[in-house]
């Protein structure tokens, strides 16, 4: 009994990690457009200079 469960646990937790890398990697696809776009882009040059500027 304990040789089934294994094997069944086995093929879950593939899946999970599956799905889990899937997620990630859409997650960090939306946080590149948008770290991309003009907008924040812009603001986070301006945060940069600012910094730099004041030392």
């Amino acid at each position: 009994m304990r040789r089934v469960r294994a094997t069944v646990d086995a093929g879950m937790s593939t899946a999970e990690y599956a799905v889990g890398t899937v997620a990630a990697v859409a997650f960090a696809v939306v946080l590149f457009k948008v770290v991309r776009s003009p907008a924040v882009s812009a603001a986070l040059t301006g945060i940069i200079n600012s910094a730099l500027h004041s030392v």
